[in-house]
């Protein structure tokens, strides 16, 4: 009689805990080689707006300051806005963090950083990023940011020669 009461109870409480859990975070990495010095590509990125001359899905971004923070607005090709903020930066290093504050992208609790680094052809550029797929499934969202890291990647090392 236990395991049946046991399942009566337990099995739907199970199902409803897996329904409330939040969706687990999923992981994009991505990296290019640039020809380029790392002061010359680090001058590229460096720039928290400077996403405006570098990738191509980027019509113009305009940078803000709220509460202390400093924002980007990002506006697309074809319509659409992005609100980013700058979560760190250190230029030493040549590494920033940013996370997604409004947009339409099928991704919540975005974190990215992009960061320079030596190598041996120049400069190593990497472009990681953390979120959840927001109305859409992991392997859309997943493509999604892919899309816009390789588009990116693609432009810094053709604006950093």
């Amino acid at each position: 009689m236990f395991p049946t009461f046991a399942r009566i109870l337990v099995l739907p409480g199970l199902a409803l805990v897996a329904t409330t859990l939040p969706g687990h975070a999923i992981e994009v990495a991505k990296s290019a080689a640039v020809a380029a010095l790392p002061a010359k590509v680090w001058q590229t990125v460096g720039d928290f707006c400077g996403i405006g001359t570098w990738h191509p899905a980027v019509e113009k971004c305009v940078v803000s300051q709220k509460d202390g923070k400093t924002l980007r607005t990002l506006s697309l090709k074809g319509g659409g806005t992005i609100v980013e903020e700058q979560v760190s930066r250190d230029d030493k290093v040549m590494t920033y963090t940013y996370a997604i504050v409004e947009s339409p992208l099928p991704v919540s609790d975005y974190t990215s950083t992009l960061s320079v680094s030596p190598s041996d052809s120049g400069s190593k550029l990497d472009w990681k990023g953390s979120f959840k797929a927001k109305g859409a499934p992991d392997s859309v969202a997943t493509d999604v940011i892919s899309g816009i890291y390789d588009a990116g990647l693609k432009g810094i090392a053709d604006k950093a020669k």
